[in-house]
């Protein structure tokens, strides 16, 4: 019997630009491109002086635009005075802001520091742990099992959201600075870059909060609210979230190849990612608009 691909993500560094790719590189210099190092098709984007690259100005500014559209959303977020679920889906807002931050500097290809690159990425990580889970917690909210907005729902959701935070960047981090030496052990390009504890928090923790999401949110609005229009919003946005992530894993090594390394799938990703955040939060105004019916129990203002 073979052994198992399982924790490896050499496939994936070699055919996409995934943050975590940063921690397995030792002294990458800013010249390098992304990925450049995995056999696959690196990107070099824009040339500067110096030999140096700005490899992905595309993902760079759709992750500024991301964050500014981000920061209108909290805003309009917080005029909806009745909402359910108003505070959690600005922590989820929060929680995606600092992903678009991270992504400027682990997968824009700005030519800086291996190091800072390296920290940027175990942010990156736990950020996206982190926001998946209070995505997840967000559609719980729905059920009134706490009251929503109160000290005890807010630190519930954001206390266990900072200890998965710390705990997978602190992984991240011990994986990229081999602080103990537990995470080194196929680390380096090449090598299977095996890491099981990344793998379940960034690779399969977060598909099933996504998956979790979408089931909870179902169940809340075809059984408890009677209504069939949010799904739109809401499949539209497990869609397009799924159209980024092919663009990401499967379709990003083509794009590059065929521009002659000038972008790829990243570009993409994070354009339809940004459309499926956009798209979660009109599902949830949609359901905490005044003229909902009232769920069992309490519900929606």
């Amino acid at each position: 019997m073979g052994s198992t691909q399982f924790g490896n993500f050499h496939d994936f560094c070699r055919d996409s630009l995934l943050p975590v790719c940063n921690l397995f590189l030792d002294n990458q210099p800013p010249n390098a491109g992304p990925n450049g190092t995995f056999d696959g098709c690196p990107l070099y984007g824009i040339e500067l002086s110096g030999d140096r690259y700005l490899a992905n100005l595309g993902s760079i500014l759709l992750a500024g635009i991301s964050i500014l559209i981000s920061v209108a959303l909290l805003w309009r977020s917080d005029r909806k005075h009745a909402a359910v679920g108003r505070r959690e889906m600005q922590l989820f807002l929060l929680g995606f802001i600092v992903i678009q931050i991270c992504e400027i500097f682990t997968v824009g290809g700005i030519p800086i520091h291996d190091s800072v690159r390296k920290g940027f990425s175990a942010v990156h990580l736990a950020a996206i742990t982190a926001t998946c889970w209070i995505l997840l917690l967000n559609a719980l909210v729905g059920f009134q099992l706490l009251d929503d907005g109160t000290p005890a729902s807010i630190g519930l959701i954001a206390g266990s959201a900072i200890v998965l935070f710390i705990g997978t960047g602190y992984i991240a981090l011990d994986t990229a600075f081999d602080w103990t030496g537990h995470f080194q052990s196929s680390v380096g390009a090449g090598g299977d870059n095996r890491n099981i504890a990344l793998y379940v928090l960034y690779q399969l923790f977060p598909l099933v909060c996504l998956v979790l999401f979408y089931i909870f949110e179902a169940i809340l609005v075809m059984r408890l609210l009677g209504e069939f229009r949010p799904m739109i919003y809401l499949t539209g946005a497990a869609l397009l979230f799924a159209i980024g992530q092919i663009f990401q894993y499967v379709i990003s090594v083509h794009l590059c190849e065929a521009s002659n390394h000038k972008i790829n799938g990243t570009l993409f990703e994070t354009l339809f990612t940004l459309l499926s955040v956009m798209a979660i939060w009109a599902f949830w105004s949609s359901i905490t608009e005044d003229d909902w019916p009232l769920p069992t129990g309490g519900g929606y203002n």
